[in-house]
This record gives C-alpha cells, structure tokens and sequence, in this order.
C-alpha cells in the first residue's frame, strides 16, 4: 500500500468502473454533437473574479467552497467551480461571437472542485458534462437543451428522473420581485449568514436546503406572481415546445438554483433514488453573465450534467450499460518463437480494429488462460513451436470451450467475422 492515498472529498476513477463513466460522458456528448455542438476546453484554474463577477459573491461556492490559490507571480486563481464562465470566457476571449454564426454551440467534459462536505454525490472533485449555445435570445434554444439532455438520460436506460421548469425574470421584473422578497425576509428569524445573503441576493435564500429556514418561507411571494409579460410569454413558449417534443415537466416556483447569474428559464433534472443529493443536473438562460465579465450583451443559455450522480442513477434503477469489450482475444504463446511470432499477430489483430491483449512475462499456459479469463476475453489464441511449424494457431472459443486450428494467414478474418 502507498504512503499516499488520495485527499479528502476525491476518488480514483479505475477500471472497470472508469468504463462506466466513459459510457455516460459519451451518451450525454453524443446528442449534443448530433446538434452542432462542438468541443471545447478549457484551464482547470481561472482568475479568482471570473467566478466572483459571474456565479456571484452570494453564493456558496464563491464564498464556502471554491479553491483559491496565489501564484509566485502573485496572482490569485482558482480551481473551476463550475464550467459556464469558463467556456464564456473561452468564447469572449477568442471572439467566437463575432465569426457570424450565432448562437455558438459548444458542449465540454472535464473535472470541477468544490470544497464541500464529502458524502455519496458531493465530491470535492467531480466530473461533468455541459453544453453552452451562446449569443442568441430565443425559446427554442432552452427547449432544444432540455431535450437533449432528456434524449442522453433516455439513451442511458434512465427512467426514475424527473425534469423541474421555473422562469426567473428578467432585469424589468425581478428588481420589483426583489424588493417584495427583502421585505419578506426582512421579519423572519434568520441568522447572519442568511441575512447577508438576502442584503446581496434574497433569491438565493429561497434556494436553502435547512428546514429551519423553509419553514419560515411558507407564504413567501413567488417570481411567477411578479413576471413582466414578455417573461411570461417566453415561458410559456417554451412550455409548449417542451409538451409538443413529448417531454413532461414539473413547473417549480422555488427552483432558483445555485448560481446568480441565472435569468428567465431555469431547470433542475433531479433523481428519485438519490436522497437528499437528488439533482443530477440542471442549467438555465443566463443573459447578462456575458456583461458581468467584461463582455458584450450576449443572451445564453446552458446545463452542466453530473457524471458521478448519473453513475449512481444509473446504480440506483439496476442499469446495466452495455459497454465495449475491452479485450476480444488473449494471445497465449508458448515458448519465445512463440513469443516473437504472436506479438506480431496481435500487434497486426489491433490494427484491423480487434482488441486484444498478451500473455506477458513468460507465463505457462495455466495461468495465461486465467489472465484470459480474468480479461474476459472472447477467443483466446495459443501456439507453440509445432502449431507455428504447421502454420497455424489454436483458437479457443472462451465460452463454449471449443478448440479449432486456423491457418495464421487467415486469422485476422476468421477472428473478424466470429466477432461482427
């Protein structure tokens, strides 16, 4: 065992496991790509105010739990909370938005941290995938998010997951809104953390998970009560796009999320076999992030999709993935021209797409065949010195035990057409 083990709130993503994470990042992107979404990617580490101006001081993660750290140079960075500021940044900064064809369409992976509490769901490291179309103001674009996340979920297996829809308000109403909930606020029985909170951002209150404080919330007013028409009619719009693609959806009045620089749709993808860390995902219209960070007016709109929470969805329903075979054939030589010999044919086996592993260090052929086993390998193929003087290999079917010579010659075609 290692001196070192990894720190706290993190994991090591290992096989055979790792294969599963690998089929959810692939199913979630896949969608995406059929979309016009194209790749991007972005530092671990940004500026410290790229996060405090765009997710918001109010928040938890700026304020509790992002990752900071100073340079020699003396500048202050941190770990990436979260992927959308990144990725508008990226944007900005290499003028995507002015090559004319708006919206941009980017979707990313990679890690994120957060120093959190670990438990089942909340890593301090964690993985996701999200999708950003940046530069256009339009329903169809929040809706058309919404389904692909919902089509990657259905291609997964995933059934036990339920889509929440709010509508947060522009600049014209929310301020009016804003100021009706201060003054809710303002005769609860709050402590001074919360308090604060609701002097910099009172929607985030709403967003507390502590039942001490929703209790107090019973007969707060509601943004839906104070949405000007024109975010009324957006909302409604994308309602009815959401119903005609066949998605159903549960209209959220509390559903404000974690981050300030959400406006108008909002939404929250959340799992029934999860406990309390049910959300596996979720994301929003984000107008004036652009303007926050020193950028041009540029309507938004993205999601971020948890990678581990949808892994332990996935668990919680019994979903098996149908992953790829990580090995089809195990080569068993015996003796070193053996050796020689069968390391040129799996070499040549992997170039036409067929994968496959060796008996490495010399092992006799008893524990060669349990390496294959472990493997779970297909086909295992074995030769000695009087196989390769007669030309062939013995290939073993490793389900049904089935043993046949094949020419060597022919074995790249014979192994090609028992495995299609």
């Amino acid at each position: 065992m290692s001196t070192f083990q990894a720190p706290k709130g993190t994991y090591d993503l290992i096989p055979p496991d790792s294969a599963a994470y690998l089929a959810v990042r692939e199913a979630i992107s896949a969608p995406l790509k059929r979309a016009g979404y194209g790749y991007i990617e972005t530092p671990g580490f940004e500026a410290v105010e790229l996060f405090s101006r765009g997710v918001g001081e109010s928040t938890d993660i700026v304020s509790k739990e992002m990752y900071t750290l100073t340079t020699k140079g003396g500048t202050t960075l941190a770990l990436r909370p979260e992927g959308t500021a990144s990725v508008l940044r990226a944007a900005l900064q290499n003028n995507l938005h002015k090559l004319g064809n708006l919206p941009v369409k980017l979707w990313y992976s990679g890690s994120y941290y957060r120093y959190e509490r670990p438990q089942a769901g909340r890593y301090r490291h964690f993985s996701q995938v999200g999708a950003e179309a940046i530069g256009t103001e339009d329903p169809v674009l929040d809706a058309e998010l919404i389904i692909l996340a919902v089509d990657a979920y259905k291609a997964l297996g995933l059934k036990n997951f339920r889509v929440l829809l709010n509508s947060l308000g522009d600049k014209e109403c929310r301020p009016v809104y804003r100021a009706a909930l201060q003054q809710f606020l303002a005769g609860l029985d709050l402590d001074e953390d919360t308090v604060r909170r609701a002097e910099i951002n009172p929607l985030r209150v709403l967003d507390d998970k502590r039942d001490a404080v929703q209790k107090q919330l019973t007969g707060a007013p509601m943004l839906r009560d104070y949405l000007c028409e024109a975010c009324k009619e957006y909302h409604e719009q994308v309602r009815e796009l959401l119903t005609a693609a066949g998605v159903a959806y549960e209209d959220d009045p509390k559903l404000v999320r974690g981050l300030d620089y959400y406006t108008r749709t909002t939404f929250e993808f959340v799992h029934g076999g999860l406990g309390s860390q049910s959300a596996v995902g979720g994301g929003g219209r984000y107008d004036g992030l652009s303007e926050m960070i020193g950028g041009p007016a540029l309507p938004s709109v993205g999601w971020a999709l948890g990678v581990d929470r949808t892994v332990l969805a996935l668990k919680a329903e019994g979903v098996e993935l149908e992953l790829p075979a990580t090995t089809d054939v195990f080569a068993v030589p015996l003796g070193e021209e053996a050796r020689r010999t069968l390391f040129g044919t799996v070499t040549e086996l992997r170039r036409a797409g067929i994968a496959t592993d060796f008996a490495f260090g010399g092992k006799g052929l008893k524990n060669a065949m349990k390496s294959a086993n472990r493997a779970d390998a297909r086909f295992a193929i074995v030769a000695g010195e009087r196989d390769l003087a007669e030309g062939v290999v013995q290939l073993k079917d490793m389900r049904s035990g089935e043993q046949t010579a094949v020419a060597l010659d022919a074995l790249v075609a014979t192994l090609q057409e028992k495995l299609a």
